[in-house]
């Protein structure tokens, strides 16, 4: 059964908090270009640990978005960015 090619769900745009903001930008924005403005930022500001590339030490910006300025690993760290994501609302569409 053939479907119509749709965008997934990351590509659909999302609310970002003012929080993440400062970071990538307003939104709204595709998940995926939100993701690319936080390594973008990560990589501008070196905060990518030299010994540790896993690991990300975050500076007062980013800290904030993750709740800490603790490091963390990047793929902790993408649970920590969901929060501050927001689905919109969708129509009365079915």
């Amino acid at each position: 059964m053939a479907k119509d090619k749709k965008n997934s769900a990351f590509m659909r745009p999302v609310h970002v908090s003012e929080t993440l903001a400062e970071i990538v930008g307003p939104g709204p924005m595709p998940r995926t270009e939100v993701t690319k403005k936080v390594w973008e930022y990560i990589k501008k500001h070196k905060l990518q640990d030299q010994a540790n590339k896993r690991n990300i030490n975050p500076d007062q910006k980013l800290a904030k978005v993750l709740g800490s300025n603790q490091p963390i690993d990047m793929f902790k760290m993408t649970s920590k960015i969901a929060k501050h994501i927001k689905e919109p609302e969708l129509s009365g569409k079915a």
